[in-house]
């Protein structure tokens, strides 16, 4: 016999397993393939997305992407979205104790800044053109 749903009834989701059947599932906190996914935390986003902000109000980016995966988080920063990234924000914990988890990556590779506190890493961003006077 078949189970129909009617209109109101919710659906139900739940992730794919890779044979999984114990509720435990590949990349999660408590499997055993490794870490689960590497994300930014809502106070690690509220920053990101206040300098974001900022330089769209000033007309300087138009588009922004997220990518997580297991080794790093990485927010990418684009002027058009048919470009390339100008900037890369990204979080890699494995990296937290030696370099810093937090690094701003220029369009051509190369890292801007690196650090321990993603505010002052950001800041890197936050510098505009100066007007030198002689």
């Amino acid at each position: 016999m078949e189970a129909r749903l009617s209109e109101s009834d919710p659906i139900k989701f739940r992730p794919r397993s890779a044979g999984a059947s114990s509720g435990v599932f590949p990349g999660s906190a408590t499997g055993r393939d490794g870490p689960a996914i590497t994300a930014f935390n809502r106070h690690e986003l509220n920053e990101i997305l206040a300098v974001y902000g900022r330089k769209v109000a000033a007309g300087e980016w138009r588009d922004y992407a997220l990518d997580l995966g297991r080794e790093r988080a990485v927010f990418s920063v684009f002027r058009r979205s048919s470009e390339v990234p100008l900037y890369r924000i990204e979080k890699a914990p494995k990296l937290a104790r030696k370099q810093g988890a937090y690094s701003v990556v220029a369009a051509t590779g190369l890292i801007l800044k690196r650090g321990h506190e993603l505010r002052r890493v950001l800041s890197v961003l936050e510098a505009g053109v100066r007007l030198v006077e002689a």
